[in-house]
């Protein structure tokens, strides 16, 4: 399984002296896969624009991919995100893994002066558009101002397309325009339910490809399962029982074994946010997990 990291927030980097270039750079040394931030507007924290935040990722960086988790293209026009996208592409050499969902809170998609009421369609939209658009090609956009032939350069390569969150409909857009289903915060007996639906859903095509979204928290001096249990239960309404379930937690040993449960259900990648005083600790004791996973 591969397995990526989320880059430290914000406050992350101001309370552990920590700059995202050596974040990122940390990362590829140690061994993982990929690097990733979340896309969000107006959180009430200190965050990051995702396109500037990976383009300096990658640009300190040879190897390790660069992610979005997730892209909301919704609260964009869309061919300005696809501009966004194609550059970040560029100039990653062609790295970036893009995750697309529809999420975010209401405050966000009135931060961006876009009905929250229109996310569904205009996702599906989003997904439809963007691989003429981010390959070059011609493109037929039908928006407010009427109908318009776009064609966008540098064309890149499309990036591989995540759809995130664990929906139906979700899976449903995975089969229809994505690469894989990327849901996050999910238990393996859960996402083992979801693949057999993608599966069954892809009517004899090849299933698009699993990757998770999860939080890690390993060794010692770091929140209890518990504590990361009630946080998560807290911002996503889920049941207690259900929540303390999610985070890894232990040793590199117990984080592998618990991967390998995701790995069974059908996942080929994780992309996990970590907890705890030291961001640089938890990235080794990550790597040390995906090693014993080999």
């Amino acid at each position: 399984m591969d397995i990526g990291v989320i880059l430290p927030s914000v406050d992350a980097q101001r309370q552990q002296g920590l700059d995202l270039r050596d974040a990122a750079r940390h990362a590829e040394a140690a061994g993982l896969d990929s690097v990733w931030l979340g896309d969000h507007l107006a959180t009430g924290t200190p965050v990051l624009d995702s396109g500037l935040g990976l383009a300096t990722a990658a640009a300190v960086t040879e190897r390790v991919r660069v992610g979005i988790s997730v892209f909301v293209p919704a609260i964009r026009p869309v061919v300005w995100a696809a501009k966004q996208i194609a550059s970040l592409q560029y100039l990653s050499g062609g790295r970036l893994i893009l995750g697309i969902g529809s999420g975010g809170g209401a405050e966000q998609w009135a931060a961006a002066e876009v009905p929250f009421a229109e996310r569904g369609p205009r996702t599906d939209r989003a997904l439809r558009l963007l691989p003429d658009l981010l390959a070059g090609k011609p493109t037929l956009v039908d928006g407010a101002e009427g109908e318009t032939v776009v064609e966008l350069a540098p064309a890149v390569a499309v990036p591989p397309l995540w759809v995130g969150n664990h929906s139906a409909v979700a899976r449903r857009r995975a089969v229809a325009a994505g690469d894989a289903w990327f849901p996050s915060l999910i238990t393996a007996e859960r996402l083992a339910a979801g693949a057999a639906d993608l599966a069954e859903r892809s009517a004899g095509r090849a299933a698009p490809a699993i990757a998770i979204g999860g939080l890690a928290a390993l060794g010692d001096g770091v929140p209890s399962a518990a504590e990361l249990g009630a946080g998560i239960a807290g911002a996503y309404g889920m049941p207690l029982d259900q929540a303390v379930t999610i985070p890894l937690t232990g040793t590199p040993e117990a984080a592998a074994e618990r991967l390998a449960a995701y790995a069974a259900a059908g996942a080929s990648h994780a992309v996990l946010g970590v907890a705890g005083p030291d961001w640089r600790r938890q990235v080794d004791l990550l790597a040390r997990t995906r090693s014993l996973m080999e």
